[in-house]
């Protein structure tokens, strides 16, 4: 059996080298398709291309927010600052904290993230880029081993709602045989209140549409092709998600025609609790990937 992936997870993982402190936060929501997003400081900025593809590699679907921190650490000697350039930040933000009180101080994170502020030797810049790369691969698996927690748990909850789907058939398979004959008695006794007399044919006919009209034994087949695709989709290789979206959408159609056709309690309550649990189905697929 596969593995089933949610789109939801988060992931933090750090790095403390002898100049700097790195620290990954990965975060992931449901989305139609794969986007990423990727804060990093200016001096990181080259490897985001690597990075990337090192997302794509592995996830599907989802939105992907993924945000690195750096902080120097006072044995930072081979890691260089633009004092001048530090100097006319932190006037500017004074300026602008005199004119705009509730103005948020600048963050050693955003100032060190400032284009040109933090130069390092090739030597340092290499080992960064290195360390980070190596780091966000780290986090990615922690990210998507709390997406394959998370799958699993969805795995279990739509399967479960798919052997309910699948014991409301059972249960009105019985009903759907007699139901022609139900709307036939139907049919007379409305005629036989009316005393009058009506051509036995034409009696035929009518009897013949509304047992059609009645009959729900196409839909109940179609209900159990549906679920035995949907547990076959759900053992088989990923990606589940919009597979199983299309599919709950024909549980759902199928659900309502049922409803539609209803002429006894028994397939009016089947047709409303089919749509409850396909309404489950609908919202926990929204999350798998």
């Amino acid at each position: 059996m596969s593995q089933m992936y949610s789109m939801t997870g988060f992931a933090r993982a750090e790095h403390k080298a002898t100049d700097y402190h790195l620290v990954w936060e990965l975060k992931s929501v449901n989305h139609r398709y794969l986007e990423t997003a990727f804060r990093l400081p200016e001096s990181l900025r080259g490897v985001e291309r690597s990075l990337r593809d090192r997302a794509r590699s592995v996830l599907a679907r989802g939105k992907l927010d993924a945000g690195l921190k750096l902080d120097l650490l006072p044995s930072a000697g081979t890691l260089s600052i633009d004092n001048s350039l530090l100097d006319t930040l932190l006037q500017s933000a004074e300026q602008i904290g005199a004119k705009v009180p509730a103005a948020a101080p600048l963050t050693q994170h955003q100032l060190l993230s400032w284009p040109g502020v933090l130069s390092a030797s090739d030597t340092v810049l290499t080992d960064l880029e290195t360390d980070a790369i190596e780091l966000f691969d780290e986090a990615l698996q922690q990210l998507l081993a709390a997406r394959r927690a998370e799958g699993s748990g969805l795995r279990d909850i739509v399967t479960s709602a798919l052997t309910s789907i699948g014991a409301q058939i059972a249960a009105l398979e019985p009903f759907a045989a007699e139901l022609p004959a139900l709307q036939r008695r139907k049919l007379q006794q409305r005629v036989d209140e009316l005393a009058s007399k009506i051509d036995a044919d034409r009696m035929a006919q009518e009897v013949v549409l509304l047992a059609q009209k009645a009959d729900v034994r196409e839909e109940i087949d179609r209900l159990k092709i549906h679920v035995a695709q949907g547990l076959q989709l759900i053992s088989g290789d990923g990606p589940h998600g919009r597979r199983l979206d299309f599919l709950s959408q024909e549980l759902n159609r199928e659900a309502n025609t049922l409803g539609a056709k209803a002429i006894c309690s028994e397939t009016s309550n089947a047709s409303i609790e089919l749509k409850v649990i396909v309404e489950q189905i609908r919202e926990q697929v929204q999350n798998i990937e």
